[in-house]
């Protein structure tokens, strides 16, 4: 008794069966690098989530006119410009003549105010409001500010304004003193715009893109080249070249103050 109960002591117990493994938890299923795990069936690698269609932005034709946020140089200058206009179309011819003698540019009235008649000169648009520079101030003035500021293109405006005045009258002078012309070249009448909107041109052409520059620059150049072939007033028509001269000398300032590149500088006007 005592010997079969030592043995029963001694034998080992007897194993229970092995319960089957549940499939989720097979230690294949938890071995990331063996190939062909059990498991769910992977349909492959997720499916790419498709980018948003690029929309381009709606064409706002509006801001190519002035507006008095936006472009409030231009848009005062241009209203400015306009009285001036309606006055020089319906007031008496005496005294719009009269008036824009007393502002134009010319040697005699350079040597006594030249300040006041850079400005005054300014005033006035030569050939009234159907001048093709009244288009080309609209548009282009308006498209430089919106890139740099008010204060930059009436800077250029000025610029090319006064730089280009001087250019073609103290030659005049000089001819006048030297003999070469008749002293009533002193008092040869000289106002208008078009060399400030020449000189926004030359500078809005360095902020463009290179096909739209030399469109630019080609179609104003044939415009100013046709009225030096003409002849009738050689001394304006070089001068619309000097200003556009002058224009394109700003490029390296313009591009620096160009904030078409920066959303927190664009213009809601």
């Amino acid at each position: 008794m005592e010997r079969t109960a030592a043995v029963a002591r001694a034998a080992p117990p007897t194993p229970l069966p092995d319960a089957p493994e549940p499939p989720g938890n097979r230690t294949a299923d938890l071995l990331d690098g063996m190939p062909r795990q059990r498991g769910p069936a992977h349909s492959g690698p997720p499916a790419a989530v498709p980018a948003p269609a690029r929309t381009l932005p709606a064409p706002r034709p509006w801001r190519l006119l002035p507006t008095p946020t936006g472009t409030p140089f231009t848009f005062a200058y241009a209203a400015l410009l306009a009285v001036t206009s309606l006055l020089a179309s319906f007031a008496d011819p005496s005294l719009v003549r009269a008036l824009q003698q007393g502002s134009s540019t010319d040697v005699a009235h350079l040597a006594g105010a030249p300040g006041a008649v850079l400005v005054a000169s300014a005033l006035w648009i030569a050939g009234g409001a159907v001048s093709p520079y009244v288009l080309g101030f609209l548009l282009v003035l308006t498209a430089l500010e919106r890139r740099v500021g008010a204060l930059h293109a009436a800077g250029v405006f000025l610029l090319g304004h006064v730089l280009a005045t001087l250019a073609t009258e103290v030659p005049v002078g000089l001819a006048v003193l030297a003999g070469q012309l008749p002293v009533t070249s002193l008092h040869r009448l000289d106002y208008g715009i078009s060399f400030g909107v020449a000189a926004v041109t030359g500078a809005l052409a360095g902020l463009v893109a290179r096909r739209l520059r030399w469109i630019l620059l080609a179609l104003f150049g044939a415009m100013v080249g046709g009225d030096l072939i003409e002849f009738a007033d050689p001394m304006t028509d070089w001068g619309h070249l000097i200003a556009l001269a002058v224009g394109i000398a700003t490029w390296p300032l313009a591009r620096r103050r160009d904030r078409s590149s920066a959303p927190a500088a664009v213009s809601t006007g």
